[in-house]
């Protein structure tokens, strides 16, 4: 009889909990995707996000391997997938210009800095310094990650609109941080957990600017572009 014991079932939860929360925030898209088929075009969205959404993904998958932690790499191999398929959606119905965009950059990014760096790591990195140094990489690029939607703060302060900053994501967007800190904190792996400090701190700030402005939605449309600066929150959620 096969008998699975939990050493640290408060973690584990947490962890499964975080799971959960993070795959709510990368299938935030599905809708966006869902246009983009039924249009059969990809009309003036970006493919940049997802691109870089997949390259984060992968470096927590290879520090997940180094460390062992299967709850990272359960979240962020199912990360991958999708963003796998947004991406071939993303390439499908591009213009040619876009298309050929799109390609160089997961060539270059994806392919290339991903395989550079595990390369690299392998052959001039021994031992614990090389999951430090992954996780250090890790760290750094989520907090760029979760930084860059303070665009859309600055656009909904400008416009008095919260349309372009959808309530549910932000909110979220925040349990998820709230999710991983804690799990990283439970861990003791400040790699997983002070990127999520900011992470929360983001997330508060925008469901408190969207609790201020939720009322003053101009009448003017939306600028052609608002929904590309949604997709940099929707590549943040993922640790």
């Amino acid at each position: 009889m096969l008998v699975i014991t939990i050493v640290h079932p408060l973690r584990t939860l947490i962890g499964i909990v975080g799971n959960l929360l993070s795959a709510m925030v990368v299938l935030a898209p599905v809708p966006t995707f869902y246009k983009i088929c039924k249009k059969k075009s990809t009309e003036s969205f970006d493919s940049v996000p997802y691109v870089v959404g997949l390259f984060s993904a992968t470096m927590w998958v290879y520090y997940g391997i180094l460390t062992a932690d299967v709850l990272l790499l359960t979240i962020n191999i199912g990360v991958c997938a999708v963003e796998v398929i947004y991406l071939a959606i993303f390439v499908f119905y591009a213009a040619p210009k876009s298309r050929a965009y799109t390609t160089k950059l997961i060539l270059l990014i994806n392919l290339g800095i991903f395989g550079g760096l595990v390369l690299i790591s392998n052959l001039f990195i021994k031992g614990s310094k090389r999951a430090q140094i992954t996780g250090g990489i890790c760290a750094s690029f989520a907090v760029a990650v979760f930084v860059a939607p303070l665009n859309i703060i600055r656009l909904v302060i400008k416009t008095k609109s919260v349309k372009y900053m959808p309530f549910f994501l932000s909110f979220f967007l925040t349990l998820s941080a709230v999710a991983w800190f804690s799990y990283g904190l439970l861990l003791r792996d400040l790699f997983v957990a002070v990127p999520n400090v900011f992470g929360f701190s983001l997330g508060v700030t925008q469901i408190i600017i969207y609790l201020i402005y939720m009322n003053h939605d101009k009448a003017s449309a939306a600028p052609a572009d608002s929904e590309l600066v949604v997709k940099d929150i929707e590549n943040g959620g993922q640790v």
